[in-house]
């Protein structure tokens, strides 16, 4: 099969139909959820001492974002199947790397993905209660009602993906670009306002004075625990890669889509994130954070009438429910490509005769989403679950980087098929700056977890990530010694791509 033909299919039964905008908007959506709206704001209480440094911070996290997203990119271009991050490690670095990292993903992103549609509902509420339905808003916030509607909107884009890539393609396209109309008001509000507005506003609707013209020294220390938080932002655009067995022209297309999307969400991130810190003051913010949980809507409801603050927690809102069928789609292609391996049981690799979509796949991810919302319901915290998937692709991205680097050592012919940074020495370069930024990163994140007060153990990300790589161990070598089993020449199945 050419990979640069419009609409084919193929011996998985997968179809290449997926064009750039489609693959750009699974990782845009993926990326931009409702964080946006609330971590530049709250990180003010989560990192004390952040004061006026948040967009540096923003602008340091992006650096190895992008460094991954390069690396990503790189490997996109040589390797274009389904589960890309799979594929990667796997054939460009080890294959139980690649399987027990991606499995990591795989739970971490699942059980994200159910948190996501339990958080929404609040969301809803919020609308619902800002536009005067305040029996709608408690109505929303009782938990059979708030369970049976996160179950449902999940279950509906487990449907949406199973109906084909175009149709999930015609459903995503119209909410990004909702998405970022409603976003754009907070952008052009924020710009349109100084802060000496913001303070008559809130002197004259609450007689309090606005605090302003504090002093913070910078402190290297606050800054990186701050960027670390902040790098969690831009984790996402690695669905494009799960996607490459049903991109057109992958070996061009996955590569930029992961480009777009990277640079389109880091500038949506600084301009959102200046704008609402251009109308108000930060002293203002850190003051709030401490009392109180705020995001933008609430910070720019002095300045608005509350109509457009409506329309900005619907933004909120959307870019929520966008995560959905993007995340979606990435976690069902990674349990696609270890069945396509032999490494998770093959009838898992089933493909809709019609819709050509792993529908078996896409089920058992929508399963294990739905134990991440009763999970967040009954244990009364979504945080873990967000954590556990922080981690993962942390771990994830370190061994992009890593894999760039040994590609051509554990596979010469593969390592010939990149396409994009051929040449070495920045190759090396850069995934090496990568994989430095990275770490540090990771040891921040996984000292903040360690060191967190908890009621239990099981409250720590940390040990429940180690015990399901430990699960993805035992899963690896039973399948391997399987396949073993079977006569199957497991080094070199693992050393050439699987089949289009």
């Amino acid at each position: 099969m050419h990979s640069t033909a419009e609409d084919t299919s193929s011996s998985t039964g997968l179809s290449r139909r997926l064009g750039l905008l489609g693959l750009a908007a699974t990782g845009i959506c993926s990326m931009l959820g409702a964080s946006v709206y609330v971590v530049p704001f709250m990180i003010q209480r989560n990192v004390p001492g952040i004061g006026p440094y948040v967009l540096p911070a923003f602008l340091f996290a992006a650096v190895p974002a992008l460094l991954a997203a390069l690396s990503y990119a790189i490997l996109a271009s040589a390797m274009p199947r389904a589960g890309g991050s799979y594929i990667y490690a796997s054939r460009g670095l080890h294959p139980y790397l690649g399987f027990v990292a991606s499995f990591s993903q795989w739970f971490g992103l699942s059980i994200a993905i159910g948190v996501i549609s339990y958080i929404i509902i609040p969301f809803l509420r919020d609308i619902a209660g800002a536009a005067g339905w305040m029996e709608t808003a408690a109505l929303l916030d009782t938990g059979a009602v708030r369970v049976g509607l996160a179950l449902a909107l999940l279950w509906c884009f487990v449907w949406v993906n199973m109906r084909g890539v175009r149709f999930y393609e015609r459903t995503l396209i119209p909410l990004m670009v909702l998405m970022f109309s409603l976003g754009a008001i907070v952008i052009v509000v924020g710009f349109s306002f100084e802060q000496a507005d913001f303070a008559a506003a809130v002197l004259r609707q609450e007689d309090r004075t606005v605090p302003s013209g504090l002093e913070t020294p910078f402190r290297i220390e606050i800054f990186l625990a701050a960027a670390a938080l902040l790098f969690s932002s831009f984790i996402g655009f690695d669905s494009i890669a799960q996607a490459g067995g049903e991109a057109r022209r992958p070996n061009r297309n996955l590569p930029l889509a992961i480009g777009i999307a990277v640079v389109t969400v880091g500038t949506f991130y600084m301009l959102f994130t200046a704008a609402v810190y251009h109308a108000v003051p930060w002293p203002f913010v850190a003051e709030e954070a401490l009392n109180q949980d705020i995001t933008a809507p609430g910070l720019l409801r002095y300045l608005l009438p509350a109509g457009w603050a409506v329309a900005i927690v619907g933004g909120a809102a959307i870019a929520l429910i966008n995560d959905l069928p993007a995340m979606l789609l990435a976690v069902s292609r990674l349990m696609f490509a270890w069945a396509e391996d032999g490494i998770f049981p093959r009838r898992i690799a089933r493909v809709h005769p019609q819709h050509h979509t792993p529908h078996i796949a896409l089920l058992l991810s929508g399963g294990m989403a739905t134990i991440g919302i009763l999970g967040s319901h009954f244990a009364g915290d979504f945080f873990l679950g967000i954590d556990i998937m922080v981690t993962s692709m942390l771990v994830n991205f370190l061994l992009m980087c890593a894999t760039v680097i040994a590609l051509p050592h554990r596979n010469a012919a593969i390592a010939a098929q990149v396409q994009v940074l051929r040449n070495r020495r920045p190759q090396l370069m850069l995934a090496g700056l990568g994989l430095l930024l990275l770490s540090g990163f990771l040891v921040i994140h996984l000292w903040k977890d360690l060191t967190a007060k908890a009621d239990a153990w099981y409250f720590h990300s940390t040990p429940v990530w180690g015990i399901v790589m430990l699960l993805a161990t035992a899963i690896y070598f039973w399948e391997r010694r399987k396949l073993k089993k079977a006569g199957i020449d497991v080094k070199a199945l693992f050393l050439k791509l699987p089949p289009e």
